[in-house]
């Protein structure tokens, strides 16, 4: 695998950095430290040469009606708000909250909003999107800041 190849698939499995080359805002001097996989300028130049093929970091901001429900935890009888494998949640009763939003979401904006709630040291208790709909559950403390952060992250969706 030559050096360029192996530049690529090692800032491939560091997703943060593939984002940072599109933006424009990486020190690619830095980065090759950062993925010692050979000599820092050689790396470096193949990060400069990588980042000329991706698609430039544009926003698509999303539209979607942001809504918080209160005291979600497992779904006994109750519609659930968000289901995966065995387990459902719904509003009636949990100690947690979910952040509900409805309209242009999918996959992308869920990894914004994770990414974003993240950064913002909000800890998600269950996520999932699907059809037109995107849940995040977190601590009941924390669903105010969650709801500004999912407005916040749906405006930047890369």
């Amino acid at each position: 695998m030559s050096l360029a190849a192996e530049t690529r698939r090692a800032a491939r499995e560091h997703p943060f950095l593939v984002s940072a080359l599109r933006a424009g805002v990486l020190n690619y001097t830095a980065a090759a430290r950062f993925l010692d996989v050979g000599d820092v300028e050689a790396v470096a130049t193949a990060l400069r040469r990588y980042a000329e093929e991706l698609p430039d970091y544009e926003p698509d901001p999303r539209k979607a009606r942001i809504t918080m429900e209160s005291g979600v935890g497992p779904a006994d009888e109750a519609e659930p708000l968000l289901s995966v494998g065995g387990t459902a949640l719904a509003a009636g009763g949990g100690d947690r909250t979910a952040v509900l939003a409805t309209g242009d979401v999918d996959s992308a904006a869920l990894r914004t909003v994770l990414a974003t709630l993240a950064v913002e040291d909000v800890a998600v208790h269950a996520a999932g999107v699907g059809g037109d709909a995107l849940a995040v559950v977190v601590d009941r403390r924390a669903g105010s800041n969650a709801l500004r952060t999912v407005e916040s992250a749906l405006e930047s969706v890369p």
